[in-house]
């Protein structure tokens, strides 16, 4: 999920990108990276409302006019086993967030001894008209 806003405030703009993302009215959990083994990838999630849920992000925000912020969340996922989200977010394109986090990606493989098999990006980027936010995450919901 990636989405990005604008806002009166910093916070009313992240709150915009979570609503874009379709993540604006449940509660985040912030969890580390790792992608449990069977985990089945859905493009629609139905989340009652105020649901704790389960996420890997990255988001930032800006009150500069003019600048370029991005997002993008990826994971990999080897033959079988556990898979391996990364994340990042920053003051660039989202070309350049998708080039980052590719490499990222390929890093924590390596280091695991893992093959990728399959790689999936989500990104957004956002121009700041005032105060601005972009976020892309994996919720994980069971």
């Amino acid at each position: 999920m990636a989405g990005a806003g604008e806002g009166y405030t910093p916070l009313n703009a992240f709150d915009r990108a979570l609503l874009e993302a379709r993540a604006g009215n449940v509660n985040l959990i912030r969890v580390s990276s790792i992608l449990p083994p069977g985990a089945e990838y859905v493009e629609e999630l139905a989340l009652p409302p105020g649901a704790l849920v389960p996420v890997a992000y990255g988001a930032t925000t800006s009150s500069t006019p003019g600048d370029i912020i991005a997002a993008a969340v990826a994971v990999g996922i080897p033959a079988e086993g556990f898979g391996v989200i990364m994340e990042y977010s920053g003051h660039t394109s989202r070309l350049e967030a998708e080039r980052i986090i590719r490499q990222m990606v390929e890093e924590s493989f390596a280091i695991r001894g893992l093959e990728l098999k399959k790689y999936m990006v989500k990104s957004v980027e956002h121009q700041v008209i005032k105060n601005g936010a972009v976020f892309a995450g994996i919720l994980l919901w069971y």
